[in-house]
């Protein structure tokens, strides 16, 4: 009998499980998580030099030989699950006038905000991440270096699900949200740079 209980569970083992996906078509249904599950969609990781020349977010998410699924998580769907992983649809994305361009970012769930990794825009985000002489230029010209020089760069933003708006995670946000964490907070204020991979180690801090 035990015999046959193990040669059960290889089997079921050599089928590989299929990953779990859902697609939210606005914030309110990523809140209420109630989306519509999928099983053909394809995650990629795009190439630098492709965001290098054409912007956008890290990731491109598509449905493979279905051309009105592909164009509905271009332009439509809010965000994506795959199995335990959230990415956001940068087109709906806003931080104040800002806009962050196609395709889509990863995020995750901490105390009921959304952090997500994008593209730094507008001047707080900019801040340290901009090259000092794009800052001497003006119109048209410093715009160009200024793009070219933040392609590759990322921030982390926080969406307020309530609002639906999001906010520059720089140091003084995150300052914020580690109140009660002085030794996080000194660690912080120690910290050079406002990137994404400074953030992250101390939003992981939240969890």
């Amino acid at each position: 009998m035990k015999r046959y209980w193990l040669l059960g569970m290889l089997a079921l083992l050599a089928f590989p499980c299929a990953a779990q996906q859902i697609m939210y078509a606005n914030l309110k249904e990523l809140v209420e998580e109630r989306g519509d599950t999928v099983t053909i969609l394809k995650i990629e990781k795009r190439a630098r030099n492709r965001i290098y020349l054409m912007g956008g977010a890290d990731y491109r998410i598509t449905a493979g030989d279905n051309p009105g699924l592909c164009r509905y998580l271009k332009s439509r769907c809010y965000a994506v699950r795959i199995d335990t992983a959230l990415y956001v649809n940068c087109r709906k994305m806003r931080y104040k006038r800002y806009r962050f361009g196609q395709w889509y970012a990863p995020a995750m769930w901490i105390k009921e905000k959304i952090y997500y990794c994008a593209q730094p825009v507008g001047q707080a985000a900019t801040s340290t991440a901009t090259p000092a002489d794009a800052t001497k230029l003006g119109g048209e010209v410093g715009d160009a270096i200024a793009a070219s020089g933040l392609a590759l760069a990322r921030v982390y933003y926080e969406l307020n699900p309530e609002t639906g708006r999001s906010e520059f995670v720089g140091k003084d946000k995150m300052k914020e949200l580690l109140e009660g964490s002085p030794q996080l907070q000194e660690a912080l204020d120690k910290e050079t740079s406002e990137s994404a991979e400074v953030i992250l180690k101390y939003l992981k801090q939240l969890k």
